[in-house]
């Protein structure tokens, strides 16, 4: 995406255009509402019908109101800052109330379901989050390859396991401080048996090979710091993610601003993103946050991958402010609220049928569930670490789940090997269901 430099205050005629439009009440208020959504400067040149009629104006009386109520924040000798809007705040009032430790949050995911929506949204982020970067498998593919516990065939499924196990360590060590050499585990968690030089997993860049390159024009989208700055810039990180700014930072807004940092410093060869995007989750827990664990935020990510792109680019290309990021990020953090709260209704849905299903004599509540699986695809193959892994229960149980419904005539063994056993749909299934 080629992106046009927004112009420069260039002379004192123009400043005192700009001073005398936010001086009237009449065209302040304009400049106002359109700066409320905060449009980068590609937006603010095609306004029409405004009292100003200069775009170039517009944009530099734009920019004064951003200014007013700025917070920056310095890394090394990288100086940003962001602008608190009304839809930033009222979005982060709405995370506070409802993906935090409040009792509305608490209940929106019943007790008995909890860790079973959290391994599916594990793997939807990790599948997302490696898709982000290249990696080309199916969700369901993918999603068949992390139940089961199968060795991944491909580099694009190593990538994925990779990131279903980082997330999943990360959940181990949320409450613990973030250091560099835990960054670097991280890295190499994430990037292990992926890179075209395995050596550079978990290593920090040593030279300056590097240019962020945008695919759909091949132009260099960004020159990321020198390596020789980087041991500064992240013992910095370090720093911000750890302790309390001077002046408050919504935790939000700091969670975002690591994810933009680390992209921005650009420590590693390969895997930046996933690494940021990771470091975000991480910091989100930290702060309490415990419901970013079921969104699958890096699924709106990869769907809106141009729109993602552009916000570190508007970013960049205006003085470092951070605005545009993290605007983005509330709003896509919003959709994946949404879309787990439709989620959440629909399984609602689904338990109350499994419930009626679990009524039938010697059913219980997870092999009603497998039997509505069955019912939705007849072709499903389970195998016992995948029923395991599915309902988070014991090898044993899984076992004894599996082989009871094959005892009741829904579901038939078949020998994969010498070892190895599979269930499939029987025969009598369809009888069954309809008795």
């Amino acid at each position: 995406m080629k992106l046009e430099q927004p112009p420069k205050c260039s002379s004192q005629k123009e400043s005192l255009e700009v001073s005398k439009l936010i001086s009237s009440p009449d065209t302040y208020s304009e400049i106002s509402e359109i700066n409320a959504k905060y449009p980068y400067w590609d937006k603010v040149k095609y306004i029409k019908n405004t009292k100003v009629q200069n775009p170039q104006i517009l944009w530099h009386a734009l920019k004064f109101l951003r200014k007013i109520n700025r917070t920056e924040v310095s890394f090394g000798n990288y100086h940003f800052s962001f602008t608190p809007t009304d839809e930033i705040l009222q979005l982060l009032h709405y995370f506070d109330m409802n993906i935090g430790g409040s009792l509305t949050s608490e209940h929106l995911i019943p007790n008995d379901k909890k860790q079973t929506y959290l391994i599916s949204s594990i793997m939807e982020e990790a599948i997302a989050s490696s898709q982000m970067e290249g990696a080309s498998t199916t969700r369901k593919v993918a999603k068949d390859m992390l139940r089961k516990s199968e060795k991944p065939q491909d580099k694009s499924q190593q990538m994925i396991l990779n990131n279903y196990k980082t997330i999943n360590h990360i959940k181990e060590i949320h409450k613990s401080g973030f250091s560099v050499s835990e960054l670097l585990n991280i890295h190499h968690s994430m990037t292990e048996n992926t890179l075209d030089n395995p050596n550079e997993a978990g290593k920090i860049r040593q030279n300056d090979d590097i240019l962020v390159v945008d695919c759909s024009t091949s132009d260099v989208a960004f020159i990321p710091p020198h390596f020789e700055e980087l041991s500064a810039l992240l013992s910095d990180l370090e720093k911000f993610f750890n302790n309390d700014s001077k002046n408050f930072i919504h935790p939000i807004i700091k969670g975002i601003i690591v994810h933009f940092m680390l992209a921005y410093f650009h420590p590693f060869v390969d895997g930046n993103g996933r690494t940021a995007r990771s470091l975000f989750y991480w910091y989100m827990l930290k702060q309490g946050y415990w419901m970013v664990e079921y969104m699958s935020i890096s699924r709106i990510i990869y769907k809106t991958k141009t729109a993602y792109e552009k916000s570190f680019l508007h970013t960049e290309y205006d003085e470092n402010d951070l605005t545009y990021f993290i605007l983005y990020n509330l709003k896509t953090m919003k959709q994946a609220f949404d879309d787990l709260k439709e989620y959440l209704k629909r399984k609602t849905e689904e338990n109350k049928s499994s419930v009626m299903l679990s009524f039938i004599k010697g059913v219980n509540q997870r092999q009603a569930e497998i039997i509505m699986i069955v019912q939705e695809n007849p072709n499903a193959v389970f195998s016992v670490k995948e029923i395991e892994n599915r309902f988070s229960i014991s090898n044993f149980t899984a076992r004894a789940d599996l082989e009871n419904l094959v005892e009741l005539g829904y579901l038939s063994e078949i020998q994969i090997n010498k070892v190895k056993r599979s269930y499939i749909k029987s025969k009598k299934f369809d009888d069954l269901i309809k008795h």
